[in-house]
């Protein structure tokens, strides 16, 4: 009864204390938003060229772009979708820490260096090296557009949450409307920015991530003497679920489906980020592979410390705010690192309410510089890809080219404003794991075919692109994720769900390799072997590359 009526009362003094301290809380917030704003102005500036806005003029060092691949990864499903989700569900929400950092080995060993050797602007500059043209190509902007637009989803989920905890709207209009509003400022940074904004916009806000979390473990650790085990057991008592909270199980592990989706969760995660549009691309900002290679070894090590701080977050909310008020703030659990944010400096004080604002607002910095990235990812595959090389079969100029990707831009905006609405009360950390899945499905069987396989034809790139993601989307929509379950699904109320997995990974990533597999092997077409000897050379030399 005690705890029930403490956990009351801290809930209305939470919410009576932001109401009161809202102006300086919109006010905090507004100056970290106008500061990145004025970032992709003045780098928009500078983008003169299609070089400047794909690749930043391929200018940026090797601690730069690390830096920035930091930033662009470090996105609002880690900071808010796995401290909720280890806050929930203890052990088994640290699987999306360990599973986003291991992916990084697959991207540094595999694809950096081939990829920044072989390529220009897009993934499709690879595929199409020794394949035919204009069908590999289209194949390669729908599979980029397609990832783009579910790691779209996640991100507008958590700007949704974040922006209506601060401004008190609990109306699904009013979160709506949130949505709609990040969707318009994300389409003004990448059509006036272009990469060059994008990129300087990713290492401000990866900065001020990796300090503000930092600042949350400290003092996480210091409500707790920087006693671990502390830590732990209070969670754990706090989480209602004893010791069974810090033991695999807890979300995966009560029955064999919740136990394949555990599998098929880890095999996405961990393969997904070496095909992923926007990762893929940022690749290209350096001058040579070598800077490629070091900009990997450095993000490495800024991702690793970061989800090292996962840990104190999502226990340390658990532990200092419990699992109750956590879901009455969102069922997913996606508030917990704002949550923490205002109980570490002070529920109720000034202080809670500026550490509240001030986390709030890089955790928004976080959500509009990986919107900008995803979008100058899937812009620059239509307009490259797709206008330049299928529609205008290389005849357009650099200005029609750029053209032609701020208008997808705005396109591929809307789409991700109308799903983002949709998809506003799911786990943020649960969504990206969708698009890792798709994008482990569809880009990196192909990525590696085309790379390291000599026999790999035209048939065989566009069965493993179209029949991954087929497979992919299709399991994603037939499954709990979309409808079935009455508290976190997109669409509540109905129920059309045969697919018993959350994530499809287990059955969609070996389809696309096989299909890539047989495709290849069933084709007419010889494959060029000349062709196939120069992407090997220039992937591993990086003689001649752009």
């Amino acid at each position: 009864m005690s705890a029930a009526f403490h956990s009351h009362t801290v809930v209305t003094l939470a919410a009576s204390s932001t109401s009161e301290h809202r102006p300086l809380i919109i006010s905090l917030f507004a100056v970290f938003v106008a500061a990145t704003l004025g970032i992709t102005v003045w780098a928009g500036r500078q983008t003169k060229s299609a070089s400047d806005f794909y690749a930043g003029g391929r200018q940026f060092t090797a601690f730069q772009n690390g830096l920035a691949v930091s930033g662009d990864y470090m996105s609002a499903a880690s900071f808010l979708g796995i401290a909720g989700a280890i806050a929930l569900f203890g052990y088994d929400g640290f699987l999306y820490s360990i599973g986003f950092l291991v992916a990084w080995l697959v991207a540094l060993l595999l694809v950096a260096e081939p990829l920044r050797n072989s390529g220009r602007y897009t993934m499709g500059d690879v595929l199409a090296y020794r394949m035919r043209q204009r069908p590999v190509r289209t194949a390669a902007g729908v599979s980029t557009i397609i990832v783009s637009i579910f790691y779209l989803l996640a991100q507008m989920a958590g700007a949704g949450v974040l922006v209506s905890l601060l401004l008190g709207i609990t109306s699904d209009a009013g979160k709506i409307l949130i949505v709609a509003l990040v969707g318009v400022l994300m389409i003004v940074y990448v059509t006036i920015g272009g990469m060059k904004g994008t990129t300087w916009v990713q290492m401000v806000k990866a900065v001020l991530l990796i300090a503000g979390a930092l600042l949350m473990t400290f003092m996480v650790l210091w409500k707790f003497d920087f006693n671990v085990s502390d830590l732990l057991g209070t969670a754990a008592e706090k989480s209602g679920h004893g010791a069974s909270f810090l033991e695999p199980g807890l979300k995966y592990g009560a029955t064999g489906t919740s136990k394949l989706d555990f599998l098929s969760l880890g095999i996405a995660l961990v393969l997904g980020t070496a095909g992923l549009p926007h990762i893929l691309i940022r690749f290209y900002t350096v001058p040579t592979a070598k800077a490629a290679r070091k900009s990997v070894n450095w993000a490495i090590g800024i991702i690793g410390a970061f989800y090292l701080m996962t840990i104190a977050l999502g226990f340390g909310a658990a532990a200092l705010i419990g699992p109750d008020e956590i879901k009455a703030k969102n069922p997913a659990g996606n508030a917990a690192a704002p949550q923490l944010a205002e109980y570490l400096g002070g529920v109720g004080t000034t202080g809670g309410a500026v550490m509240l604002a001030v986390i709030s607002a890089v955790a928004f910095a976080t959500i509009l510089a990986v919107v900008a990235g995803l979008t100058l990812a899937s812009s620059s595959s239509f307009a490259h890809d797709i206008y330049a090389n299928v529609i205008r079969k290389g005849k357009a100029t650099e200005k029609e080219e750029m053209r032609a990707a701020r208008w997808a831009t705005v396109f591929i905006g809307a789409a991700a404003i109308v799903l983002g609405a949709f998809a506003r009360d799911m786990n943020v950390a649960g969504l990206v794991a969708l698009a890792f899945a798709v994008a482990a499905s569809a880009n990196l069987p192909t990525l590696l075919y085309s790379l390291f396989w000599k026999r790999f034809t035209t048939q065989g790139a566009l069965w493993s692109i179209y029949g991954g993601l087929a497979s992919s989307v299709i399991l994603v929509l037939f499954s709990p994720v979309v409808s079935g379950n009455a508290k976190t699904s997109m669409f509540k109320g109905v129920d059309f769900a045969w697919f018993p997995l959350e994530n499809p990974g287990l059955i969609s990533i070996p389809l696309g390799f096989l299909l890539g597999w047989i495709g290849s092997l069933l084709s007419k077409e010889e494959p060029d072997k000349g062709k196939y000897a120069e992407l090997e050379v220039k992937s591993l030399t990086g003689i001649g590359a752009h």
